[in-house]
């Protein structure tokens, strides 16, 4: 391919991998991981494992009482395994399949690009099965724009959350975000305000039970900063800042500690492991909490996700 652009992509055709280079910015796809292995800005890592959809979140005392877990659990095990049923890699808009070994051989050393997608399918374990496709588009200056998409599917439960689960290798110093003050769900958000505000403290709301918390509504972009690293050769690192933002509509989030599995273990903080990752989930769609007489009544109609119902949303890491 020509290369065209003052700055144009470097595509590196790995046996297993697909790295995306470019000024300042390092991408690796992994085709035997089934998903973005790798984000390197400035030379510090930002993925502990790579992003998968997420179908859970923790319960809440309300969700327990009116037996939610029970009617919607095969979603926990759907949240824990899933399935990379095919991989495409599509370079300046033509598809080049899924490049690895041998395949990679016809590809030489020194390949440029202006713009490079790879697609992930995945299946869920659930009965019967459903699929989500997440795609990432990576332009000329390194931004990497995600489109998922779950496919709705008749028989399944009603979903607790849909999103993207990241990783992050330790635990962030803070987060600064432009959406609504403080723990807002679908339910409760009505006495929230919009503005930019920052989060330097990343535990869990002390209730008595460690449970669901921490989610963020209508956001239109969050910054995550982190200084530590994995990486024992460096020694002085400074601020280093990962941005999300919204592409068409706004977004939720929630940047944790922990996985839902982790706060779902422990019936007392205590029995909470130490904290040492920064788990950020981005999602399209979140269920009410309810707690309308703290004794079990479901979530208002509303405030439900359907999963006979398609699911799509997109966002932009930059």
């Amino acid at each position: 391919m020509e290369c065209t652009n003052k700055n144009p992509l470097r595509v590196v055709y790995g046996d297993f991998t697909l790295g995306v280079h470019g000024e300042g910015f390092d991408y690796i796809f992994s085709y035997a991981q089934g998903g973005l292995e790798s984000i390197v800005k400035n030379g510090y890592e930002w993925l502990y494992r790579c992003p998968k959809p997420t179908f859970w979140r923790a319960l809440t005392d309300n969700d327990r009482g009116s037996k939610f877990h029970i009617k919607s659990g095969g979603w926990l095990a759907a949240d824990m395994f899933v399935d990379c049923k095919g991989v495409e890699v599509t370079v300046d808009g033509v598809s080049q399949g899924k490049p690895c070994a041998p395949e990679n051989n016809k590809y030489g050393s020194d390949v440029y690009a202006n713009e490079v997608k790879v697609s992930y399918t995945y299946e869920t374990i659930t009965n019967p099965s459903t699929t989500v496709k997440v795609s990432y588009t990576v332009n000329e200056q390194g931004k990497v724009t995600v489109c998922v998409h779950y496919v709705g599917t008749k028989g399944l439960p009603e979903l607790p959350v849909f999103g993207l689960r990241f990783i992050m290798p330790t635990l962030a110093d803070k987060y600064i975000y432009n959406g609504l003050s403080g723990e807002t769900y679908p339910d409760r958000k009505m006495g929230a305000k919009k503005g930019v505000y920052e989060i330097d403290d990343l535990s869990l709301t002390p209730y008595l039970v460690p449970q669901e918390c921490g989610l963020r509504m209508d956001t239109e972009w969050v910054e995550i900063v982190r200084h530590s690293s994995l990486n024992n050769s460096r020694k002085d690192i400074s601020p280093q800042t990962l941005k999300i933002e919204k592409v068409d509509k706004e977004f939720s989030f929630s940047c944790l500690p922990y996985t839902a599995t982790e706060i779902e273990n422990a019936t007392h903080h205590e029995e909470l492991p130490p904290a040492r990752r920064t788990v950020l989930c981005v999602y399209g769609a979140v269920r009410g909490v309810g707690g309308i007489d703290s004794w079990g009544s479901d979530v208002e109609e509303e405030y439900h996700i359907n999963a006979e119902n398609d699911i799509v949303y997109s966002f932009a890491i930059s």
